[in-house]
């Protein structure tokens, strides 16, 4: 029985407004014979269209939260630029980008190689209660309004941004949800599971009520057509306890080749079970916190690298295969073409604006000019 790994928060906030739930229709359980693809699936770990494992790609989703700084894009640039997946096409991540510190000229510079710029929010609020108490408006103004400041402020288009992932994990209920469907997005990836692990889940729709569990905050109970769940399988830690995001999982060998065979044996779970899309949930700064870190995810990208069959791609990516679902020898039916790259034509300006707390901010940006004052909760183009 696994042993869960909890963590305790006594941070405490003012509440915002009462939760809503709008005109929202009440979720019935899924019906497989009624949910069906390319735009319906329900939570399960079989395999889409009943293919053999052996015959489908393993997707690898490595993902990255909070703010893209020149720091730790040097990270990204040594692991990532240059990588081939086996088809030839640059692998590529996910960055679930928080507003504050961030260098939009770096969110150009991964955009323009294929790499997929997703949502963490606007203000990162650092407190359980402020994202337990927010409502649907509110999660509308966080991720809309921050899809927005990115389109304006990295000069990228807003239709290329689909996903969301709440700070600290914490589900809402259909509040987070009902701010993906207004603003026209496409799915989430803040749901961690442990009764999906072994086998593990694979993505599914919220057209019917979902049967995973909310080990954070609440669980949706309307139904959300198309909406899409990324579900974060958990890792297990050396000790047997379930961690959602890799730099939060306790028991870690501290040496190179121990932290590789940790990670190994994560993947292996997927790899030599259903092939669900394998999820590595990081922040940068875990590659701060020991350089053994680093150096054993580049050697794991190494491994993977090794296996013919492994695609690391994004969740976009990844969700395209499972609405279309192919075995390898097929995959150019699916994936007709790679990720689209461009040559960034980002002219970097450092803009000096005061927050709302009048401290000051040296916001690197792409637009043509500075924003008069600095893009925040409910402005953001800073107008």
């Amino acid at each position: 029985m696994f042993k869960a790994c909890v963590l305790l928060s006594a941070i405490f906030a003012v509440a915002i407004s009462a939760p809503k739930t709008g005109n929202s229709k009440a979720a019935a359980p899924c019906n497989p014979a009624s949910c069906l693809p390319p735009n319906c699936r329900c939570i399960s770990a079989d395999i889409p269209n009943n293919l053999p494992a052996s015959q489908i790609p393993q997707m690898v989703l490595l993902t990255f939260d909070d703010a893209v700084t020149a720091q730790n894009f040097e990270f990204y640039r040594q692991a990532f630029f240059g990588r081939t997946n086996p088809d030839g096409c640059e692998i590529q991540a996910t960055y679930f980008v928080s507003h504050e510190y961030t260098d939009y000229s770096k969110i150009q510079a991964l955009h323009a190689r294929g790499h997929e710029i997703a949502l963490h929010s606007i203000t990162h609020t650092p407190m359980t209660s402020y994202w337990d108490n927010l409502n649907a408006a509110g999660y509308l103004a966080e991720f809309g309004g921050e899809r927005e400041l990115i389109a304006k402020f990295a000069n990228i288009p807003e239709k290329d941004i689909q996903g969301i992932r709440i700070p600290l994990l914490q589900m809402a209920g259909d509040r987070s949800f009902q701010a993906i469907q207004t603003s026209g997005m496409k799915y989430d990836s803040s749901w961690p599971t442990r009764s999906f692990m072994d086998p593990p889940a694979w993505p599914y729709t919220l057209d019917y009520l979902s049967a995973q569990e909310c080990p954070i905050g609440v669980c949706p109970t309307s139904s959300f057509p198309g909406i899409w769940v990324q579900p974060m399988v958990n890792w297990l830690d050396t000790s047997g306890y379930v961690c959602s995001m890799v730099d939060s999982c306790i028991f870690v060998p501290t040496d190179t080749n121990g932290i590789l065979e940790f990670m190994k044996s994560n993947f292996l779970r997927h790899y030599n079970n259903n092939r669900a899309p394998f999820g590595f949930y990081v922040h940068a700064a875990w590659f701060l916190r020991n350089p053994n870190n680093f150096e054993a995810y580049l050697l794991f990208l190494d491994y993977l690298q090794s296996l013919s069959d492994v695609y690391i791609v994004s969740v976009q990516r990844a969700l395209a295969w499972i609405q279309n679902p192919k075995p390898i020898n097929q995959l150019s039916s699916v994936w007709s073409s790679c990720p689209a790259t461009y040559t960034s034509s980002c002219v970097a300006r450092s803009c000096p604006l005061q927050n709302d707390n009048g401290e000051m901010r040296y916001m690197t940006q792409c637009a043509s000019a500075c924003p008069p004052n600095y893009p925040w909760l409910h402005n953001p183009l800073g107008l």
